[in-house]
């Protein structure tokens, strides 16, 4: 039995399901212990400049991280974190679900480089934690809910984002303590 097709519709359902995916990312939720095994440094510190450069065709915000603290990974007074999305020769590229930063703003990175040797925030905004600039010795340090699909890494189910907020005192002593003291 065959049932008549309606080329506009088809056509019309196809689009909107296709723009729908343009404006969204799907991640799998990483816990903060998964973030701090599958990182390859994590420093806090503070944004002091950005620009942008292409990689192919996509453009990155690359910022310059100066390092007051560094958590996990090797020695250096900064990290290059380069972002997907950005402006450059005129073209304004954007990605769903990629953290942006300020200039002079503070916060923890929980970075991936990969073998391409880029140094990028894992799981985009769940791994960025800002620092409250409070003036404290033992500032919160909070990672807002991400507003993209988090998806549960054993189910593959929709799982809800989550607000984590710490004294910056406990982040550092749960990374020692996943990581059993070796860095």
């Amino acid at each position: 039995m065959q049932f008549p097709v309606n080329y506009r519709t088809l056509a019309a359902l196809c689009l909107t399901l296709s723009l729908g995916q343009l404006s969204a990312a799907t991640l799998q939720r990483l816990s903060l212990d998964e973030m701090i095994g599958k990182s390859t440094a994590i420093v806090r510190g503070k944004v002091a400049s950005s620009y942008s450069a292409a990689a192919g065709p996509i453009v990155y915000t690359h910022y310059v991280v100066q390092v007051s603290e560094r958590y996990k990974g090797g020695a250096g007074n900064t990290v290059d974190v380069a972002i997907p999305g950005g402006m450059l020769n005129g073209l304004r590229q954007t990605f769903a679900g990629t953290p942006s930063f300020n200039t002079g703003e503070e916060y923890v990175f929980f970075l991936w480089t990969g073998k391409s040797g880029v140094t990028q925030v894992i799981g985009l905004t769940q791994g960025l934690f800002a620092v409250a600039g409070d003036g404290s010795s033992d500032p919160m340090v909070t990672r807002a809910a991400s507003r993209e699909l988090l998806l549960d890494g054993a189910t593959g189910k929709p799982v809800p984002a989550e607000r984590m907020s710490m004294r910056a005192s406990e982040l550092r002593w749960r990374i020692a303590k996943t990581l059993g003291g070796a860095q």
